[in-house]
């Protein structure tokens, strides 16, 4: 037998109206704030990516899904959706339309890492992107995007925790603290922290490790660096959320875990999933559009990971939707009125009405036992008698009632109930 990869899951049909669920809200609330979709392919030439994210991340480093076609060109399983959308941006000329261009995707992504509680090496996102604006509002309005999914589905237990990590003006003074201050523990910390001191400081504040988490959390913090525009922005972007009655936290240890990032950053993070608890993060990127080549755009936007999604609503008890029943199951009571059901069947399903068959040759009896587990919520018996008559008794599963129903009505008859 041949099982899934390690890191991948079948979304089973017993499980999928959850998605269906999220993903027909997120559809309903992208448009209430003018977010149209967009749809990147799952590949892309792996040098989007490293000049995207940045060399110096675990995600280029580590976790890419990275091969050569047949061509010998590197391509690379998309590990995050925002950099395929700048390169869309910019090779589609959408600049060229009103600003700002605003956008949300749900798509597969793939990272190679260990899998965790609500991360897998393919799992799924939904993202949005607004590209044109360097307002703090266009920041606010992001995390409004997020705030208002997790209000519609019912999640009520998340902290939104915000910070700044400026520009890379006043960035360049900050990593040249953190370079003084960690110098003198390095020798203690990870061979990667020893690494990223070199190439990049603030990925050190990013490490997992509790060992150089002992030394992160004493290190100076980006906010008191901030140059004065950076710090304009970032009162900005909270007075727009004070604004909004957006509860938040300021919290000077995020940096998020991708270079591309200026500003704002923010996560929205649960503590009903274990340690891996954040749900949503995402933040400003200024320089990602010029730095792929295009002309400068202010941008902004976020990742949210709908396993995780999943895992925190279902922690707290949240439905997600439910499962479609399909309404009425034809039972031929035998074989010889089993071509007289399937085309009764054909007819409902033609008028709208959601219908089924044996297809099994299975006695009425054990018909009747498996439209009871399955939970049909109609069952009509069609045998000689029925086809004579032209009249059948519609059953309801729930309760039991039976109803005398001319089969040439019986479209009708359920458009009203059903």
């Amino acid at each position: 037998m041949v099982n899934a990869p390690k890191g991948t899951k079948d979304i089973l049909p017993q499980a999928v109206h959850k998605w269906h669920y999220i993903e027909k809200t997120i559809e309903k609330i992208a448009s209430l704030y003018g977010l149209k979709e967009i749809r990147t392919p799952i590949f892309e030439h792996t040098e989007l990516f490293v000049r995207g994210i940045g060399e110096t991340t675990d995600v280029v480093g580590k976790e890419m899904y990275t091969f050569l076609d047949k061509g010998s060109r590197s391509v690379t399983l998309k590990p995050e959706g925002t950099a395929g959308v700048a390169r869309a941006y910019i090779e589609n000329n959408l600049n060229s339309f009103p600003a700002p261009a605003k956008m949300y995707y749900i798509t597969p992504v793939f990272r190679y890492e260990k899998p965790q509680s609500g991360r897998l090496r393919q799992h799924h996102q939904f993202g949005i992107e607004i590209f044109g604006s360097y307002s703090p509002l266009a920041d606010a309005e992001v995390i409004s995007v997020a705030h208002k999914l997790f209000s519609a589905i019912g999640i009520k237990d998340l902290d939104l925790r915000i910070n700044s990590i400026g520009c890379p003006a006043c960035r360049a003074k900050y990593n040249q603290a953190l370079k003084e201050y960690f110098s003198s523990h390095i020798d203690k910390m990870c061979n990667t922290c020893a690494e990223r001191l070199v190439k990049n400081p603030l990925r050190i504040l990013d490490c997992k490790s509790a060992i150089c988490g002992k030394y992160t959390k004493n290190a100076p913090i980006m906010l008191d660096y901030l140059c004065a525009e950076c710090k304009e922005h970032h009162n900005g972007v909270q007075e727009a959320l004070g604004a909004s009655d957006i509860a938040y936290t300021v919290d000077p240890m995020i940096v998020r875990g991708l270079d591309y990032y200026t500003k704002t950053v923010f996560e929205f993070v649960s503590t009903n999933i274990g340690s891996q608890g954040t749900v949503c993060g995402g933040g400003r990127y200024d320089n990602l559009v010029s730095d792929l080549g295009g002309k400068p755009a202010g941008a902004v936007g976020f990742g949210l990971g709908l396993e995780r999604l999943i895992m925190v609503a279902e922690a707290t008890g949240i439905a997600l939707g439910c499962e479609q029943k399909v309404s009425v199951y034809i039972a031929p009571q035998d074989k010889a009125n089993s071509i007289a059901a399937f085309a009764l069947t054909q007819r409902l399903r033609e008028a709208g009405i959601s219908a089924e068959c044996d297809s099994l040759d299975r006695s009425l009896r054990a018909q009747m036992k498996y439209a009871d587990k399955q939970g049909y919520v109609y069952v009509i018996v069609l045998g000689q008698e029925e086809a004579s008559t032209g009249q059948v008794q519609v059953k309801k599963m729930s309760d039991g009632s039976v109803t005398s129903v001319p089969i040439d009505n019986l479209a009708e008859f359920f458009k009203e109930i059903v």
